[in-house]
């Protein structure tokens, strides 16, 4: 009898087990809002995609927001990478498409971020997510973005309030001949202490040396070191991430892409390291630093 229940135990815990790993999966959504269109500033123009993912467990999520860097669109492997990891730790998580093909300038990617934030908008990105079932802003928000996208990112809280934290990878005061000021401390509302940035540590467009990326680091955190690891006890600050971290051994401008997946390339190869190493400047640290700026 004793022998029965043991089993008939065991095969309840098998399937609640089962349950909840079925449950617990991740489910995609895709959405849409109309953005900025060319060096516009308005919100009137192309209609883009937001790619998502979200818990399949009942209840209210915190947001993750990713947007992606120049010529990138919604298919980039870092952003599919990020938002499912992120869905997987309780948030509704999307990666939004905007007008990526021109850089140009401050005030007009300023607006992109605007037509993506805007929370006094019921067209924005951010309306379209908050409105879903799972999703609950008032619990926070954060982002994330890379290059260009890092840039939206960091200005994101300049246009919703529940913006509480952003994690940046390559995002430099100079993108070649653009000057970005859009994301210098006295432009953005987002306090430096609920900033994070992971840059390479031979990124071209800031120069390509350690003292160039030092430099662009600190113009854009307002903090400033004499080495490669500028984190503060708080978690906020920047680091760079040197040769020898990456697999490949190239960490440039795209150091979070595999070997043969460079800036322009497929997008959709992450360098092993950085999607689930343990260092600093890898992945999961940096949404684990996100994470702690929300209530779940």
């Amino acid at each position: 009898m004793f022998k029965k229940n043991l089993i008939k135990t065991a095969l309840s815990l098998g399937l609640l087990t089962m349950g909840l790993a079925v449950q617990a999966a991740n489910v995609s959504f895709s959405d849409s809002y109309v953005g900025s269109g060319g060096n516009s500033s308005s919100c009137s123009g192309s209609t883009y995609k937001i790619t998502g993912k979200e818990p399949s467990t009942a209840g209210k999520n915190p947001v993750f927001i990713y947007t992606v860097g120049t010529l990138e669109n919604d298919s980039n492997g870092q952003g599919l990478a990020l938002i499912d990891m992120m869905a997987a730790k309780g948030y509704v998580a999307a990666m939004v498409g905007y007008s990526s093909g021109l850089f140009g300038s401050s005030s007009y990617i300023s607006n992109k971020a605007r037509c993506i934030y805007d929370a006094t908008s019921t067209k924005s990105a951010i309306a379209k997510i908050c409105a879903r079932s799972k999703a609950d802003c008032s619990k926070g928000i954060v982002t994330a973005g890379f290059s260009q996208g890092s840039v939206i990112a960091t200005v994101a809280a300049n246009f919703d309030s529940r913006v509480r934290a952003a994690y940046a990878l390559g995002l430099q005061d100079n993108y070649a001949s653009f000057q970005n000021t859009a994301s210098l401390p006295a432009n953005r509302k987002l306090p430096k202490n609920r900033l994070r940035v992971a840059n390479g540590i031979g990124d071209n467009f800031n120069g390509g040396s350690a003292a160039t990326a030092r430099e662009s680091a600190a113009d854009v955190t307002g903090y400033t070191c004499s080495g490669n690891n500028c984190l503060q006890p708080d978690g906020s600050g920047w680091m760079l991430v040197e040769h020898s971290d990456v697999t490949d051994g190239s960490a440039d401008h795209c150091y979070m892409r595999a070997s043969g997946d460079l800036c322009l390339g497929s997008q959709k190869n992450n360098d092993a390291k950085w999607l689930t190493g343990p260092a600093p400047w890898a992945a999961p640290a940096n949404l684990n630093w996100l994470d702690g700026f929300v209530s779940h």
